[in-house]
């Protein structure tokens, strides 16, 4: 299960799983469990800006920093998806 960062963001990692490889570029944003279970789900577009797919847990704020932490880093993010996957970014 790839994390894109070592560290948590707003207390929670950030990571996608080989299963959802299948699909655009996302971010799942959980605490220490890393499951989908309680998960957020960002997708990401191609400027950064993202889309909540499943809150989870999450409140609006960590969904706020979460998000401006992606538009921030979603470049760099976008290199690790690469690794796994050839679906872009978020279209929709």
């Amino acid at each position: 299960m790839p994390k894109y960062y070592e560290f948590k963001v707003a207390g929670y990692y950030l990571y996608f799983t080989s299963f959802c490889v299948v699909e655009c570029m996302h971010v799942h944003a959980s605490d220490r469990r890393l499951t989908e279970s309680g998960s957020a789900k960002f997708f990401v577009k191609g400027n950064g800006d993202s889309v909540v797919q499943n809150r989870g847990i999450l409140t609006e704020r960590e969904i706020a920093k979460i998000q401006d932490f992606i538009k921030d880093n979603y470049e760099k993010m976008y290199e690790k998806w690469a690794l796994y996957s050839e679906n872009g970014f978020y279209r929709g």
